[in-house]
Formats: C-alpha cells, sequence, structure tokens
C-alpha cells in the first residue's frame, strides 16, 4: 500500500507523522459533492448508487493529503433494509414511514440478506477498494446498535428520545430484544463490507451519551461488546482493526478501551492527554478537534491543531480527526489548512529519541 499510515497508527505501530482523516469528509461542504447528488436526484439515489458513492467518497481525496477513504454510505441503511421505509426530508433529516412501536413490530424483524438488501453497499466497497488501488486504506462502517434502535423507535431524529427512553423503562426485555436483532445485523453487515474490501471498520454511537451511566452500560457498551468479541477480523497481521467512536462517552473510555476494539473515537470535550492516560495506551486514539474550529482563520486552525497534537504527545496511536463531523458550511480551504498542519506539525512526535 502506498500509504499505510492510518492502518500503522490504528496499530500503534510507528510512523513518520500523524494520519488524518475526517468523519464526513465526502460531504456538502465540497461543491463537487452538491453537483454529484444533483445528478443522483436524492440522498437515497446517491448512496444506493455504487458507482456514484465511490465518486463522492474519491472526492476529498483527490483535494486533499487524507490517509484513508470511508465508504459514503448513511447509518441507516440497516433499519431501511429490515423494511422501515426511510427517507430523507431536506432540511429536516431521515424519517422512517414505518417505526418500531410495539414489541410485535420488533417480533416481525429479522436480519436483513446482506448480499441482496445491501448488495449495493458490498459493491460499492469493492469498487472503491478497487479504484483507489492502494492509494489509502478504505474505512467501512456502521452505526451502533443502540444509535439505530433511536431512530428506528423514534421514526427519525429526536431532542429528547422520549420514545426509546419510555421503551427503556418500560419495556426492557423489548428493548433488548430489539439490540439484539439489530447487533446481529450489524455484525452481518461489517462482516460483508470486510469480505468486500474494507479495510477497517468503525462503529458510530451517535447518541450514547444521551444515556445516563448504567443505562450506558446496558443498553450501547454491551452491544459493542458483543460486536467487538463477536465479529470476525482475521488475526494479527491479517486482523482488521476496529474504532468504536462515540459522541459524549467520556465517562467510559477505559470500559471502551477494554472490549477489544483497536481504536477509541474522542469527542472534543476530553482532552487527548486525559483519554491517553484513563485507557493506558491499549488503544489507539482518534479525535478530537472541535468542528467549529473550521471556521476560524487559517493561523488559528493551524495553532488549534497544534494544541491537539501536543495534547496527545509523543509516539504513535493518534489519528487526528474532528470530535463529529464536518458541517456542511465550512469552506473546503480551511480543511486544506487542518490536513497540512496535522502533517507538518505532527512530525517531531515521532521522531525517536
Amino acid at each position: 500500500m502506498k500509504n499505510d499510515r492510518f492502518l500503522r497508527a490504528l496499530r500503534r505501530e510507528p510512523v513518520d507523522c500523524t494520519p488524518v482523516w475526517i468523519m464526513r469528509q465526502a460531504g456538502r461542504y465540497l461543491p463537487e459533492y452538491r453537483a454529484t447528488r444533483a445528478r443522483a436526484g436524492s440522498f437515497m439515489g446517491l448512496a444506493t448508487n455504487p458507482e456514484l458513492a465511490c465518486e463522492v467518497t474519491l472526492q476529498p481525496l483527490e483535494r486533499f493529503e487524507l490517509d484513508a477513504a470511508i465508504l459514503f454510505s448513511d447509518i441507516l441503511t440497516i433499519p431501511d433494509a429490515m423494511g422501515l421505509g426511510l427517507s430523507f426530508v431536506e432540511g429536516e433529516g431521515p424519517k422512517f414511514e414505518r417505526p418500531i412501536r410495539t414489541e410485535a413490530d420488533i417480533a416481525k424483524l429479522a436480519v436483513p440478506d446482506i448480499g441482496t438488501e445491501l448488495r449495493y453497499v458490498t459493491d460499492a466497497v469493492s469498487l472503491i477498494r478497487r479504484e483507489l488501488d492502494g492509494r489509502v486504506p478504505l474505512i467501512g462502517f456502521s452505526g451502533s446498535p443502540w444509535t439505530l434502535a433511536c431512530y428506528m423507535v423514534e421514526g427519525g431524529s429526536s431532542s429528547n428520545f422520549a420514545r426509546i427512553k419510555t421503551m427503556m423503562f418500560n419495556q426492557p426485555a423489548a428493548l433488548h430484544r430489539l439490540l439484539e436483532v439489530v447487533t446481529d445485523a450489524v455484525i452481518a453487515y461489517l462482516t460483508a463490507q470486510r469480505e468486500a474490501g474494507a479495510q477497517a471498520l468503525q462503529i458510530f454511537d451517535t447518541w450514547g451519551g444521551v444515556l445516563s451511566p448504567a443505562a450506558y452500560r446496558e443498553f450501547s457498551l454491551r452491544y459493542l461488546q458483543r460486536i467487538a468479541a463477536e465479529l470476525p477480523r482475521g488475526e494479527g497481521a491479517e486482523r482488521t482493526p476496529m474504532i468504536l467512536f462515540g459522541k459524549g462517552n467520556a465517562a467510559h473510555l477505559e470500559e471502551l478501551a477494554a472490549t477489544g476494539t483497536e481504536g477509541v473515537g474522542v469527542d472534543w470535550m476530553t482532552t487527548l492527554e486525559e483519554a491517553r492516560r484513563r485507557t493506558g495506551d491499549k488503544v489507539a486514539l482518534q479525535g478530537n478537534l472541535d468542528p467549529a474550529t473550521l471556521f476560524a482563520a487559517p493561523d488559528t486552525i493551524r495553532s488549534e491543531v497544534g494544541k491537539v497534537l501536543q495534547s496527545y504527545g509523543h509516539g504513535s496511536g493518534h489519528i487526528f480527526n474532528l470530535g463529529h463531523g464536518i458541517t456542511p458550511d465550512v469552506q473546503p480551504d480551511h480543511l486544506k489548512v487542518l490536513v497540512d498542519a496535522v502533517h507538518e506539525l505532527s512530525r517531531p512526535y515521532h521522531t525517536s529519541a
């Protein structure tokens, strides 16, 4: 592979400089992405077309010296394949036509046939991997069981998660049945992505942070642990590394590091210095610049990049990223400043004594 910095850092092997990729790096802040999406006619039209998904996955690599590509898709492909009827309303986000509200709804759910219902995803992975031709590694991904269940029960985005929390308190056994089938689906889905060519896997637990510590352990962490233990990822040098990313996961860094994952994503509410101390260098850490930093002037972006690098300190095991996804109204030139600064400013942290 021409550039394996990302995989080496994820395995905590020596690198010449800190690798960087950005969550949602293929997205609306890029004019070329907006043009491809317009050609596709809709977000799902884009996501379900392997050729167009490949095109937008590669777009940011043409502009920026990124160290990894991430499959262009959506975390809600699994519930859509389960028959919930996904659509995206402009300005409102995702909606499900048939949300999960009763035990009878849960009883009807089954793990979708990945090779049929989600073939467009694995076809996109294969195509992207071929087009990358070893340039950088390809990351596959899924939503976490808890985060997927939030959307499935709420019927879309939510400000207070009242429906799923009501189910959690009043019908915990039913919610566990829902999370079990979703976990089975996530394992099957990520297995298929790996077989199609994904070289690393990330799980997005976007809504884990809305839970109390006890509820997080019972309804989110427990299923992340199952995925880390049961997902077949190979052995030794051939092992496919995994990153667990959670927004608002600061209270659980030690437990996440103990799951068997190779990497833990850290949001911008915790310093990498603290995260590294608490995880004891057991895992690589990914993050964790506040996404809003990209609205700042270029000199300020460079300065803030320097602070994140300093917070992690010397040695490998750091993958630079934002603490959450890039926002649509960022100027692309500002991301170039960030990417170039990471590579330039991180080199002194990787020189051997």
